[in-house]
């Protein structure tokens, strides 16, 4: 594995704390500072680097009813102002191509999301944004297949590059996790990311919605912390049915430092 990567203050890799990304869902004013000040509380607390995550947008909606989020510069304002006042690094996700350079002026990181991993003109102006790059491996996809994902960032200027397991498709309305897939990403010579809240969704579950298991977060985020892995996507809120999107499989804020301290006994123990 190469020298560990560097996203905002902190960096990623063999060697180095656990990453965390966590945050909401979905932005939502009420909400964002009390989640960020748990956060930034655990930060301090554990021994662990957070990133504070939240979306602007959520494109890929079971429904065109469903609420699909603040917006690109009502986001970014909200994200801006996390950050000045939690001193956490920040992170989002891109939908399209023009996105990305705005949301460099604020993010620390920038996400790609699963279902468009193998955009080529996505993966390209993020990794020209000079930014650290995660990207989500899609449900699709076999974890061999993102060499060829890493391969369009390196080449567009990217080296700080984190990939991020998040389940496979298996039948319908179900996801599976290969728990492989991690040790073959991390072959790439980058750092791998699990994550673990979107691992237990039920796509379209709810029929115009997406359903989860939230209690299998826990068990599957302590497996992948026994493989080594460098960082732990986990989406949380104070009251997961009142985000507007992926309550289902989200973790509440409230579990969120017991779930952490089991992985990082077993993260010791290695």
């Amino acid at each position: 594995m190469k020298d560990p990567i560097q996203i905002g203050q902190y960096r990623c890799g063999l060697g180095e704390k656990l990453l965390l990304i966590a945050g909401p869902c979905a932005l939502q004013a009420e909400y964002n500072q009390i989640i960020a000040d748990e956060l930034s509380r655990l930060n301090d607390a554990l021994p662990i680097n957070i990133v504070f995550k939240g979306s602007f947008d959520k494109a890929n909606r079971s429904s065109i009813e469903t609420e699909r989020g603040c917006g690109l510069t009502a986001g970014l304002d909200m994200l801006a102002e996390i950050k000045s006042v939690s001193g956490l690094p920040v992170t989002t996700d891109i939908h399209e191509a023009h996105q990305a350079q705005p949301v460099s002026e604020v993010c620390d990181l920038i996400q790609i999301p699963a279902f468009l991993s193998r955009q080529t003109d996505l993966l390209v102006a993020a990794a020209k944004s000079g930014k650290a790059v995660h990207v989500k491996k899609g449900q699709f996809m076999s974890p061999q297949d993102m060499g060829n994902v890493l391969l369009k960032l390196k080449e567009s200027g990217c080296q700080d590059v984190l990939l991020c397991e998040r389940g496979t498709f298996f039948g319908y309305g179900r996801l599976v996790n290969d728990m492989q897939s991690l040790v073959i990403m991390r072959d790439f010579g980058v750092p791998v990311c699990f994550d673990a809240t979107h691992s237990v969704q039920e796509p379209g579950g709810l029929g115009s919605a997406t359903g989860g298991n939230r209690r299998m977060v826990e068990p599957l985020a302590k497996a992948a912390s026994a493989l080594g892995i460098d960082a732990l996507f986990i989406e949380t809120h104070p009251e997961p049915e009142r985000s507007p999107s992926d309550g289902a499989n989200m973790l509440p804020l409230g579990q969120l430092e017991q779930v952490l301290l089991k992985v990082l006994r077993i993260r010791e123990a290695l």
